[in-house]
């Protein structure tokens, strides 16, 4: 995947991402952390969120910690980390502007 690939995120990476602010994880965890976060609206199925951890492995954005057995742990990189917070400034920026627009 090209840079431009993680310009921005679907809401899947995004919260994928988000997981890490916790504590490094397992996809497991991440699925039933987003799940919870979102209260349902969110869910990821094992295709989709594998997909993703392996392009943000790929990409340099995650990498494993551990692995045991097939549970394997991940944690997001300095670049992983930098490409969220571009994110979140992102889609502040976003409600801010459709905030601005409400009151023209």
């Amino acid at each position: 995947m090209s840079k431009k690939a993680f310009e921005t995120l679907t809401e899947t990476m995004f919260y994928v991402l988000m997981s890490f602010n916790r504590r490094d994880m397992c996809g497991t965890e991440i699925a039933s952390y987003v799940n919870a976060l979102t209260r349902g609206r969110v869910r990821m199925g094992p295709g989709t969120l594998y997909t993703i951890l392996s392009n943000f492995q790929k990409e340099g954005l995650v990498e494993k910690t551990s692995s045991q057995g097939r549970k394997i742990t991940y944690t997001i990189t300095n670049k992983g980390r930098t490409v969220y917070e571009n994110e979140v400034a992102r889609l502040k920026q976003c409600l801010a502007d459709a905030e601005s627009e409400a009151q023209l």
